[in-house]
């Protein structure tokens, strides 16, 4: 922020004009019980040049080697141009609008940016954006909730349940099940097999009590390949839509949600991080929402339209938007109304960088890295694959001891070495406390990778 200075004559001008004696005096509503003049917790300033020296040294804490790590962020190669459009001061600091009018440049990045996400996931709209991929999933749950109204636990007022089939994202599912269960929603994991979604288990769960909805994510969150076919069938047979959380670097090579099985997914869900967005320490990043023209008006958060004016010259407007979204919380589908625009004016701007046959090189590169990675992992004395079969850019390895002692002992030779997955045991339904969950992008290089498996070998033999 500027640095705007007033003097005394500037200061009696403003107060004269609003009528108030002094500055004290527009805070008088603040309980004097409140206020304080003690500041003993804060040290005293210092000067500009000492203040660089020590922010500098900082900095210099969070320089790291090779990043290995994905598990929903990702360390990818992002185009200078991006963030140098992105952070140009039209963009940096405008405001998602609330009317149409506001501003036709914001809602034309917008609509382009549907555009793109729609054509990535082959459904037939999607939304401005949500936060992450997490309340994505939350809100893409209670959209097919709302949506499934003939289901039969919808007309008996018991709780609906929702079955997350495989392995999903345990932060996605955790987001979820905290977003509806106050809501008659009930958020179970189905059992896997080797990984992967466990059909017979599915049909168990369904004559206990069957789904409103079931949720598959494409790849799951140990980057295996899911039967997605299968489920999404399976659930059209049993009355329940489908949710699908995919990444969506990953359709630049498989099969898109909306042309799974027989009629594709209903909802699909994610995060938007892969596009552009830098890791930034875990966030922030934006979540994405689409779904099939039949479900559009149960959609939250805004739409954008392309029209025409009156002269027919083209134009942009937000478009099936009731009023109560934004101001009656009881009778909106949503509470969700700014979306990430920052981040989605980076992730537009990336798309149309790389364009389609870019982003499939991208997630060629990064698939071939991880092979290329996990021969290499493997070949050391006691590694090996924990789940076999395809994976897209990430996979788990059984290191043969606590994988998160040998994660921070690969840290200190300065290699972020994959996320030790012993703490979602509980969460996966099995013992996962020698796995690393390892990822390689389209950045990692042959020298990364010898390096990561060299730290390796030296940790775990010396």
């Amino acid at each position: 922020m500027p640095f705007i200075p007033h003097t005394d004559d500037d200061v009696r001008a403003m107060l004269k004009s609003i009528g108030a004696p002094s500055i004290d005096a527009l805070f008088d509503e603040i309980e004097p019980a409140l206020k304080t003049s003690q500041f003993a917790g804060i040290a005293e300033g210092v000067d500009e040049m000492t203040m660089l020296v020590e922010m500098g040294e900082r900095a210099r804490r969070d320089e790291v080697g090779p990043c290995f790590t994905g598990a929903g962020c990702y360390d990818h190669h992002i185009p200078a141009a991006v963030w140098d459009i992105a952070g140009r001061g039209e963009f940096m600091t405008a405001y998602t609008p609330y009317q149409a009018e506001a501003s036709q440049g914001t809602l034309q990045l917008i609509y382009e940016y549907q555009t793109m996400i729609t054509a990535l996931t082959a459904m037939d709209v999607s939304n401005a954006s949500v936060y992450d991929g997490g309340s994505a999933l939350g809100e893409a749950v209670l959209m097919a909730v709302r949506a499934n109204r003939a289901h039969p636990s919808s007309r008996t007022g018991e709780l609906r349940r929702v079955v997350v089939a495989g392995a999903c994202h345990p932060h996605y599912v955790d987001t979820a099940a905290n977003m509806t269960r106050n809501q008659g929603i009930e958020v179970v994991s189905a059992e896997t097999m080797d990984g992967r979604i466990d059909l017979d288990v599915l049909a168990g769960m369904a004559h206990e009590r069957a789904p409103v909805a079931v949720v598959v994510q494409q790849p799951n969150f140990f980057g295996l390949i899911e039967p997605v076919d299968g489920v999404v069938d399976w659930a059209r047979d049993n009355g329940a839509l489908v949710v699908a959380v995919v990444n969506p670097t990953s359709l630049a090579l498989l099969k898109p949600p909306g042309k799974w099985g027989a009629n594709g997914a209903d909802i699909v869900c994610g995060d938007g991080q892969p596009l552009g967005i830098p890791m930034a320490s875990g966030g922030p990043s934006f979540g994405f929402l689409c779904t099939r023209q039949s479900l559009v008006r149960q959609l939250p958060g805004r739409l954008v339209g392309r029209t025409v004016d009156r002269d027919n010259q083209p134009g942009f407007t937000l478009t099936l938007q009731a009023r109560e979204q934004h101001i009656r919380r009881g009778k909106a589908r949503s509470n969700i109304c700014t979306n990430q625009g920052l981040l989605v004016t980076a992730a537009t701007i990336y798309l149309a960088i790389v364009g389609a046959m870019g982003l499939k090189q991208v997630a060629s590169r990064c698939h071939e890295r991880t092979r290329e990675l996990v021969d290499a992992l493997t070949v050391v004395k006691g590694v090996r694959s924990h789940f076999a079969g395809g994976f897209f850019h990430e996979h788990v390895i059984d290191v043969g001891q606590p994988a998160d002692r040998v994660a921070d002992a690969v840290a200190e030779l300065g290699i972020i070495a994959g996320l030790p997955l012993g703490r979602y045991s509980s969460d996966l339904g099995s013992d996962l406390r020698n796995c690393l969950l390892v990822c390689a992008t389209e950045k990692r290089t042959d020298a990364d990778i010898a390096r990561f498996g060299d730290a390796l070998q030296q940790v775990l033999h010396g």
